[in-house]
């Protein structure tokens, strides 16, 4: 089934909408959608009070739900997902597929913070800029992502992929401060630039900066020059990095690869190899 969503004013306040979900939909009639709860503000609504839906009968399992239009203020989209597609042809509010276990979430705009947290499965692209805290848990909480995907055609706040465990987040654009913070394992990919703090407190894992970092943390030591990167199965850079260990403080092997070319201020280190 094929359900579309088309927002029937400019929302103003806040919308949590964990119902728009493919394992919530599935099975459902056009009816039973419209009558799911949502929150606008602190008033419950239905959902066919803030969106016309629209629903197709197809021959895919999973439903495939769209969302056409901004979607800015809302909340907690495809949170818990197992499996079938949501795509946004606008900008997504917080929590964006939070403990996602499977299926796709594609976004034709921006989405602000928590996009993926403490995700364990599925795939997330954002075509524009995401926010803060992409892929990293509640503040106070230590259990980051623990697998899947994140794809981000723009750039990201802070903090991206802190905690991780195991996955693979790639930015073609630029990353905040803190990227890789605490990282236990996984990928991050950072196509363009990086502020500092990259892998702070990082015990396992590999973060790639294939552009300008402001500088290394003295907590990481150079272990020597590569040819190319591998991020995954049919990606490789082909570029000379420097290859940084750490973060020493916590005894970590983490490994930060970063572009030579966009960072002359880092070519003291080649003395010490």
């Amino acid at each position: 089934m094929n359900v579309n969503l088309y927002p029937l004013k400019e929302f103003k306040l806040p919308i949590v909408a964990e119902c728009i979900n493919p394992d919530i939909f599935q099975e459902k009639s056009l009816k039973e959608i419209e009558a799911l709860k949502v929150w606008e503000g602190n008033k419950q609504k239905r959902l066919g009070e803030l969106f016309k839906v629209e629903a197709v009968e197809t021959s895919f399992e999973a439903p495939v739900i769209t969302i056409h239009g901004n979607a800015s203020r809302v909340r907690r989209i495809g949170v818990g997902m197992k499996s079938g597609e949501i795509i946004i042809k606008g900008d997504a509010g917080m929590h964006l597929g939070e403990e996602m276990r499977g299926g796709k979430i594609t976004v034709y705009g921006n989405v602000l913070g928590w996009a993926g947290s403490m995700m364990k499965g599925g795939t997330i692209e954002i075509y524009g800029n995401a926010g803060d805290y992409l892929g990293a848990p509640y503040r106070g909480s230590t259990e980051g992502m623990k697998d899947g995907k994140i794809i981000v055609h723009g750039n990201v706040g802070r903090e991206a992929g802190a905690h991780m465990r195991k996955g693979i987040i790639k930015i073609y654009g630029s990353a905040g401060q803190f990227a890789g913070f605490r990282m236990k394992g996984g990928t991050i990919y950072v196509q363009k630039d990086c502020e500092s703090r990259a892998g702070a407190c990082m015990v396992d894992g590999t973060i790639v900066v294939g552009g300008h970092i402001e500088s290394v943390m003295p907590t990481f030591t150079i272990e020597g020059l590569r040819k190319r990167v591998k991020i995954e199965e049919g990606e490789i850079v082909e570029a000379p990095f420097y290859l940084f260990i750490g973060d020493l403080t916590e005894n970590g092997h983490g490994r930060l690869f970063i572009a030579k070319e966009p960072n002359p201020h880092l070519s003291h280190y080649e003395k010490f190899l």
